[in-house]
């Protein structure tokens, strides 16, 4: 095989590994890869490829790495999520909650709860403040 056929399946290897890592840096390398395959072709020689594959590799990881990763990150949205969303938010007894048990509605969904401090009574139909959520269970101090 020549050597750009050799850096060809290589840099087709490494682009399929990226789907698993998802971290840019396996593509990067498929990149010069693939740059060194396309010189390999052109000028011949494996050694000529390596000179490529090293210097296209390394522009790819730390010139267009950081600007493709920033802009992916800049569409994310960072907003709480899941259980941490429901700390501070306020509910309603619906069963007696004490140390052992209870239940409040929060946002239109029954969840079991329990008093944060473990001593506190809190009567159905009294405003709580979730201060946690462990497991299924919110935690909950009733407000004033």
């Amino acid at each position: 095989m020549t050597a750009a056929v050799i850096w060809l399946i290589l840099s087709l290897v490494l682009i399929a590994a990226e789907v698993l890592s998802g971290d840019f840096v396996l593509l990067m390398l498929g990149g010069g890869a693939l740059a060194a395959a396309g010189v390999s072709f052109l000028v011949g020689g494996p050694l000529v490829g390596g000179v490529v594959f090293v210097l296209v590799s390394v522009l790819l990881v730390f010139a267009v790495r950081p600007a493709l990763r920033r802009r992916l990150n800049r569409g994310l949205d960072h907003s709480v999520m899941h259980h941490k969303a429901l700390v501070g938010v306020t509910a309603i007894v619906v069963a007696r909650v004490d140390g052992h048990g209870g239940r409040v509605k929060i946002g239109g969904e029954l969840w079991s709860a329990r008093s944060s401090d473990g001593n506190e009574v809190i009567e159905p139909g009294a405003r709580v403040t979730v201060m946690d959520i462990s497991g299924a269970t919110a935690l909950v101090v009733a407000q004033d």
